[in-house]
Parts: structure tokens; sequence; C-alpha cells
């Protein structure tokens, strides 16, 4: 970690009150926080600058009626670097990661249709001749993810007063299947405010307005129904290292099935775990975890992880670098601001 990316108290109060209403303004975050707007004005844009938060709206195709998957790939060595970066520029994988000593890549796939999602996992990938091996798996419940991502590790920053204040863009995360069976249709207005949002999830209503062609005051109506059909979150996405998380790992879990669902729910407070579902194929829960070194990373799975009721087999796989997460891309331990936001 880079002198740059170092934080302080005060960041780390900003990033909370960020998670808790992301769109607040810097004004209502500074009587929060008892700083002044400019303090937060100043901080907040330092913190972006340098690689550590970026705030943007994610699309969850569920709500659209697409699937998702998790895919493991096996490849030749001295191929991964460049199938993941392949793999990070393209819309629908929000999330690439190295593993396995170099030689695998990890990604989920968040495709908008069924034909994307058929070109890139029926066609593109087995026609790769360094992909030695494919293993993809449908999410089928997700117990964990999207604002949840370090909420519970940051609870307790602010007190119950402050978070008060700031109010709330709804719940972090609720336990939710994976794909509704009332899926809706977006409008061509619709697709402009997510298109704006996923450039810049603070962008303002005027802003708004103005890439969607529409009014601020429709815009709003627009965009707080999208929120509560949870056809969009907006995300608070943060560099682990900068946290001090510096081991991560894929947990592969092999779970009775009578104790998916009781253990998909445990993994859900434990405040290491960024993301949880169940899924199809051998393993039936996948999860990530955040530890602050391999250490911690071994004693939170061998004993709290370990200790879980109905689990049968763990796979850990430390991650060795990620490329991409929650559709940013990254460098190193930074975050990587789009060119239209630096």
């Amino acid at each position: 970690m880079s002198q740059s990316l170092a934080i302080q108290p005060d960041d780390v109060r900003i990033i909370r009150a960020l998670q808790v209403a992301p769109r607040a303004s810097f004004a209502s975050i500074a009587a929060a926080l008892g700083l002044t707007e400019g303090t937060v004005n100043r901080r907040y844009r330092r913190l972006h600058a340098d690689g550590v938060i970026r705030v943007a709206g994610v699309v969850n195709p569920g709500a659209l009626g697409q699937s998702r998957w998790l895919v493991r790939l096996r490849c030749r060595p001295g191929s991964v670097a460049a199938i993941a970066a392949a793999l990070a520029k393209r819309d629908d994988v929000n999330w690439v990661a190295l593993g396995a000593a170099g030689s695998e890549v990890t990604c989920a796939t968040q495709s908008r249709d069924q034909a994307q999602r058929e070109e890139l996992l029926g066609q593109r990938l087995p026609r790769t001749a360094a992909v030695l091996d494919i293993s993809a798996f449908a999410m089928l419940r997700q117990f964990m993810g999207g604002r949840g991502h370090y909420w519970a590790a940051l609870h307790g920053v602010l007190s119950p007063e402050q978070e008060a204040m700031l109010g709330s863009d709804g719940p972090p995360f609720t336990e939710s299947a994976v794909v509704t069976d009332d899926p809706v249709h977006l409008s061509a207005e619709d697709e402009k405010i997510l298109g704006a949002l996923a450039a810049d999830g603070r962008a303002s209503l005027v802003d708004l307005a103005r890439a969607a062609d529409s009014t601020p005051g429709r815009v709003s109506r627009r965009l707080h129904v999208l929120l509560q059909q949870r056809v969009v979150h907006i995300d608070v996405e943060i560099a682990p290292a900068a946290l001090g998380y510096h081991a991560r790992a894929n947990l592969w879990l092999r779970v009775h099935p009578s104790k998916v669902k009781n253990v998909g729910r445990s993994l859900a407070h434990e405040p290491e775990i960024a993301f949880a579902a169940a899924i199809s194929g051998p393993y039936n829960i996948h999860a990530v975890a955040h530890c602050r070194d391999l250490d911690e990373l071994f004693e939170f799975t061998s004993e709290r992880i370990g200790a879980l009721p109905g689990l049968q087999s763990m796979e850990v796989s430390p991650v060795l670098r990620h490329i991409k997460q929650a559709g940013t891309l990254l460098s190193g331990d930074r975050l990587v601001v789009p060119p239209t936001q630096a």
C-alpha cells in the first residue's frame, strides 16, 4: 500500500457514511460527522482520486429476468493475465480474480440477456486455446453482496444517532432469489439513467436528467422506483488494502443440502465475508472472504467457518490479484477511476 493510500479515521467515517447513504450530500454527511462540508468534499475527492473508493450504480440482471454465473477457468501457464484482462474489458463480466498460483481465473458474469451469456460461456471461452478447463456454476440464492460489502466490517464506526441523521438508501442487502419471477422491463430513459449511474453513483439529479433527456423531478421518481425494485443498487466500492485487508480468498463449500440456507445466512453475518451465494455444482456455496493477513484467514476458516453445522468440506483458494470487482477495474491495490471521472 503506497503512502498516498493511507487513510485516516475521518476518512473511514466518511466511507461508512457513504455506505449508509451513498447519495447523501456532502453537507448532510458533514452535519452527521461533525465536520465541515469543505472537509468532507476534500477528503472524498482525495479518496476517489487515490483509488480508495468509488461510488457507482450496479445493475442487478436478476431483476431483469437474467441469471448470474460464476466461472472457474484453468489456463495454460503464462496465459492467465491476457485471459483475465480480456474478460475484465467485458461489460457483462463484473468480477475477475487470479488464483491457484497464477493458473486459474475466476469470474462472475452479469449478462443483460441470454444471447450475451451464451456467446461468452457457450462459444468464446470454450474456443479459447489457452483455456484448459471450464467450470460454470449458476447462482441460486444470494445471501450477501451488493451494498452489504464491508457493511459488517465497518459496523460501529458511526454511532446509531449519526447513522439516523444520514437517513438511508435502504438496507445494505437482504437475502434474495437471484432471478425474479416478475422481471422489470426497462425503457430507453431507464437505460440512460442506469448508464449515468454506472459512471458515477453520486451524479446529481440535474446530471442524470441531462443524460436521460428528461427533467430532475421525473428522474428522481424513476430512480426511486428502480432502487425499490432492486434493478440497481448504489455501491460504495472500496480498495480492500486501504482498510487493512491484504488476504482475500474464494471459499468453495460443500454443505449438506438441508443446511445450505443456514450456512449461507451465517456467512452473511460474518464481517470477513464480502459475498456469499448458493450455487449449482459439486460445491453448493461460494463465498469471498477478506482478511487482514493469511494467518487471520486461517483462523477464520478453520475456527468459525469450519465449525458451521452441516459443512462437509471446504476449498480455500487465495486470490493472488483482483483484476475487477463490482464492475470496477483495479491496478494493484487501487481502484481505477474511469477517464470521465478523473
